[in-house]
């Protein structure tokens, strides 16, 4: 019998990273003890980040250890700087936390026959510890990474490993650009998670959301920050099948 997956975005889905708060400004504190004169370290870390991107190397774009070794061999630095180790460090409350109390949802997915996936853009070495700390690696059946799969989202190709054990019925996640337009490029089920939305509408159902045009808005908004282009009108891709406000809305919609 073919196993029926729901896959997951992970950070700014089911939970938050210690990247932007912690381990960036340690990566930056560490650079300029060796040359303080260095001037907008994290952005052109970023820069290499965003280059790698365009260049379609996906799963480069996201080995943050050798992006950072390109930048101290770029300034002539002498100083080993380990990302992995330094995000170990940060991996405890309050430095990264769950989103909501959804332990309870993911067991009531599990409890109704699905099996669950991570596909997620982080190297499983800066994400299986921060999983661990908060108990969600033992909730999934397979977590995927560009560091084993060679390929990171928006690529389609990510989501190889899971399409090869079933059939993908949902993938859901916060970004327009790498989860909804991912999702809708391989014929799944996206659903969309906004944490912002008004009272008028929560009051809908996640279905009725989607068509309308506060959500419209609010997608495009959000396709423009994260690809940072101009879009004329909402392209029919970026359009989730869902809208949802919070993970205890998805046993039931996806009991539909």
């Amino acid at each position: 019998m073919k196993k029926k997956w729901i896959t997951f975005d992970l950070d700014g889905t089911l939970m938050q990273n210690p990247f932007v708060g912690h381990v960036f400004p340690e990566i930056e504190r560490r650079i300029l003890l060796e040359n303080k004169l260095l001037e907008n370290i994290i952005a052109q870390l970023v820069t290499e980040h965003e280059t790698r991107l365009k260049d379609g190397r996906t799963a480069d774009a996201y080995d943050w250890d050798d992006i950072v070794t390109d930048y101290m061999k770029a300034n002539r630095l002498q100083s080993s700087i380990n990302v992995e180790e330094i995000l170990s460090g940060f991996c405890e409350e309050p430095n990264i936390y769950l989103l909501e109390d959804l332990i309870c949802v993911l067991d009531e997915l599990k409890q109704a026959g699905f099996s669950l996936a991570a596909v997620t853009n982080g190297f499983t070495k800066y994400q299986l510890p921060v999983m661990d700390v908060l108990k969600l690696t033992e909730h999934f059946d397979l977590v995927v990474t560009p560091q084993e799969a060679g390929y990171a989202k928006p690529d389609e190709r990510v989501f190889g490993s899971v399409l090869g054990l079933g059939e993908i019925i949902a993938h859901v996640g916060d970004r327009i650009d790498h989860d909804v337009i991912s999702a809708n490029t391989i014929g799944v089920r996206s659903i969309w998670i906004c944490r912002q939305l008004s009272d008028s509408m929560k009051s809908l159902s996640p279905a009725e959301r989607r068509v309308t045009m506060e959500i419209k808005e609010l997608v495009l908004q959000k396709l423009k920050k994260e690809t940072k282009k101009h879009f004329e009108m909402l392209p029919k891709e970026a359009i989730p099948h869902e809208v949802i406000y919070s993970l205890s809305e998805l046993p039931s919609v996806l009991s539909k």
